[in-house]
């Protein structure tokens, strides 16, 4: 075999390198201390049993239903659903804003936040990608009604569940009594959607043009995908456990892929970043709550009644929810809270849901929003993301708990 003269054969790619991210060192982090915690005594045998009792169903859930996004992905459900979508609208940019403002309402309120920000977010990247305007906007729609959607129904929010229990509110009780918050907290979070981000980014004339209808590669393994997905949705909709349900359908799609596309099934699929993260966070702050936490959060909530205990209540979750997770933030909260004292106890919880957004551990779903954004190779303006969350976060939380002393 011979070379052309002057064409010599170009040098192999250097390998790429791995380099941690910022979250990855905070995952192993928290894993290494919380098992240090476990381990070393610190967090009694009893307690660290009921808290990895707790958090297994949880990492389960996290672990399939992230594979589960990532092979829908690949099997092309989310752009067929984003071109839909753009169509839909018309060409209309304030269309399409309210078409995609309502979808994540609709999926946060019916099914949970979870759901909104592991399966509606790849739907609107790809939207975005589909009309080539910027990913931020959309991207951010998700994450902001998947936090702020979630107080109607019990379904909507584990912390939901958590506290419609302990106060003893029937799920349509339940809904009535937060009927007005949740509108309230939908209201605020479009109009701040439209004034911070789409309104930066709308096209000239306020009109793009559709796409065309996406057509995908492999139309069996997509019917498969989208299968998957609709399992799942049945599932959480027919009251089976969402760790259950996630596990049943990724295990459909699963299958799907061996026969069809095996190579695409790889270990990296499996979010390891994110469990280490949420196993260490459940440890560790079981373990301050036995060393200060608890007597924080008493000082925090104070004793005061009426409307100034509700506010306090709320902005006492917001701020928690943001320092440590909505989930632990609550039920550090709930602990310390009468069982009679129903309206500070719904505040908190208020606080706990539409607070979570400035920091990426504020919430689970948060969390699932950024893995969602990284695997997509979208990056949202990091300051401009903060404060305008910051100042949905405080606005929300009052105007949701001032929604709340009315319905009292």
């Amino acid at each position: 075999m011979t070379l052309a003269v002057g064409t010599p054969p170009a040098p192999p790619a250097p390998p790429v390198r791995w380099r941690p991210q910022p979250l990855d060192l905070v995952a192993v982090f928290l894993a290494v201390a919380g098992a240090a915690c476990a381990l070393g005594g610190v967090l009694p045998r009893a307690d660290t049993t009921a808290t990895l009792h707790r958090v297994l169903p949880l990492l389960l859930f996290l672990g399939s239903v992230i594979v589960l996004a990532e092979l829908t992905a690949v099997a092309g459900v989310f752009d067929v659903l984003a071109s839909r979508l753009a169509r839909a609208a018309g060409g209309s940019w304030a269309a399409l804003f309210l078409l995609c403002g309502g979808l994540a309402t609709l999926t946060t309120l019916v099914l949970n936040l979870d759901t909104t920000a592991v399966l509606l977010t790849p739907v609107l990247l790809a939207l975005a990608r589909g009309l080539r305007v910027p990913a931020a906007p959309l991207a951010v729609t998700t994450v902001w009604l998947a936090n702020t959607a979630s107080l109607l129904l019990p379904v909507s929010n584990l912390t939901n569940l958590l506290a419609a229990d302990r106060i003893g509110l029937a799920p349509l009780a339940y809904a009535a009594r937060m009927a007005l918050p949740q509108l309230t907290a939908v209201a605020v979070t479009l109009a701040l959607l439209w004034w911070a981000w789409w309104r930066r980014h709308r096209p000239a004339g306020g009109r793009f043009v559709p796409p065309t209808r996406h057509v995908p590669s492999d139309p069996v393994l997509h019917r498969i995908a989208l299968a998957g997905c609709l399992l799942f949705v049945a599932g959480i909709l027919s009251g089976v456990e969402i760790a259950l349900a996630s596990t049943v359908a990724v295990a459909v799609v699963l299958l799907g892929f061996v026969v069809r596309s095996p190579a695409t099934l790889r270990p990296g699929l499996v979010p390891l970043r994110l469990l280490l993260f949420v196993t260490g966070l459940f440890l560790v702050v079981q373990t301050l709550g036995r060393f200060g936490l608890d007597d924080l959060v008493v000082g925090l909530l104070g004793t005061d009644g009426g409307a100034l205990g509700a506010l306090r209540a709320g902005g006492t979750g917001a701020v928690l929810a943001n320092a440590v997770n909505n989930l632990p933030a609550y039920l550090a909260g709930e602990s310390v809270l009468h069982t009679g004292d129903g309206t500070r106890l719904l505040a908190l919880l208020i606080g706990t849901n539409i607070g979570p957004l400035a920091a990426p551990w504020a919430s689970l779903a948060t969390l699932l929003w950024f893995e969602r954004c990284r695997a997509a190779g979208v990056a949202v303006p990091v300051t401009r993301f903060v404060v305008t969350s910051v100042l949905l976060a405080v606005t929300g939380t009052f105007a949701a708990v001032g929604a709340l002393l009315v319905t009292s």
